[in-house]
């Protein structure tokens, strides 16, 4: 690709854990390894969030340098809302996890024009841990689904009971994928697993966040 490769990460903009009173959000992890190995790689690097601004952070590990290099540069406290950004340009799009995601990455519509352009123009589609939930209702132009027919990785039914918030997510997202048409690919609770089917890059879990964008690096190389 020619110029500079750039880069956009979406993170979620929903702080309620279901029913459980406890916030959650993006999970840091999710967002600042793929930002570290992305720049480290040259690329321009962007964030953007579903409604703007600040979005809620969660599974922060305050002694994690590359998170608080994320923190501290990326502008993760004045981020672009999904429908004032241009897809035009960019050349991956990752969605970041954290149970947040669960909730407003589905049915965004803007963060699905943003992921479908990406795609329709040659470019890469990546997610992990529950990131993919922007995926399981996101259709090209053709009306088809994205990930009918391709092989994903995404949080697992057996590591959401793990966590206890099998009852609190409005949906499995295993099974969700499946229903839209992929073949949902496991592997054992909380190891780094990565599936690449063409220009689709998935992982599993937080374990998995640098793996993926490692992924997405060498796919455009």
């Amino acid at each position: 690709m020619e110029g500079m490769t750039r880069a956009l990460i979406a993170l979620t903009s929903h702080s309620e854990l279901g029913r459980t009173g406890r916030s959650t959000g993006y999970y840091v992890g999710e967002a600042a390894e793929p930002w570290e190995v992305f720049r480290a790689a040259g690329y321009d690097v962007d964030l953007v969030s579903v409604a703007g601004g600040e979005p809620p952070v969660d599974g922060r590990d305050e002694n994690d340098s590359t998170q608080n290099d994320f923190l501290a540069t990326a502008g993760v406290t004045d981020t672009p809302k999904a429908a004032d950004v241009d897809p035009a340009g960019y050349d991956v799009i990752l969605f970041a996890g954290g149970h947040g995601t669960m909730w407003d990455f589905p049915d965004d519509p803007d963060l699905a024009r943003i992921a479908r352009s990406v795609y329709e123009r040659g470019g890469v589609v990546a997610a992990v841990c529950h990131g993919p939930s922007a995926l399981v209702n996101l259709t090209l132009t053709d009306g088809s689904r994205l990930v009918a027919g391709k092989r994903v990785a995404g949080f697992t039914n057996s590591e959401e009971a793990a966590v206890g918030l099998t009852d609190e997510v409005p949906f499995l997202l295993a099974d969700k994928l499946t229903e839209a048409g992929a073949q949902h690919v496991p592997a054992p609770d909380f190891t780094e697993h990565v599936v690449v089917d063409e220009r689709l890059v998935t992982g599993q879990n937080p374990q998995s966040a640098r793996a993926v964008a490692d992924a997405v690096v060498k796919l455009i190389a």
